[in-house]
């Protein structure tokens, strides 16, 4: 059984018991999150497709972690014109925990 969420900005598909990395979502570690915006679900036999999403299927989970990833450096340089420029960034995520897929 999968189902595929939006969040972020971004599609993911995920399953119970897998763990994943997300957007920033605020809440403290330990708090459970409820995805409403369920894109697809397959529960082996039958796959339900929304348009835009479903109405009757629900991903709960928790936060594991808060953190930043590891840093990604963006480095501009022009030729023969004395141009540099270093910049660093870390793109902060949560860490999620899916529980359960619940369907109506």
């Amino acid at each position: 059984m999968y189902a595929v969420i939006f969040t972020g900005g971004k599609q993911y598909k995920v399953s119970e018991g897998e763990t994943l990395r997300v957007e920033k979502i605020p809440g403290e570690i330990g708090s459970s999150v409820s995805f409403d915006r369920v894109l697809m679900f397959s529960d082996g036999k039958t796959i339900k497709v929304g348009q835009p999403k479903l109405a009757d299927v629900a991903v709960k989970g928790h936060i594991v972690e808060q953190g930043k990833a590891k840093k990604v450096i963006v480095f501009k340089y022009k030729k023969r014109k004395r141009y540099r420029k270093k910049r660093g960034h870390r793109q902060q995520y949560t860490a999620l925990k899916i529980d359960t897929i619940q369907t109506t």
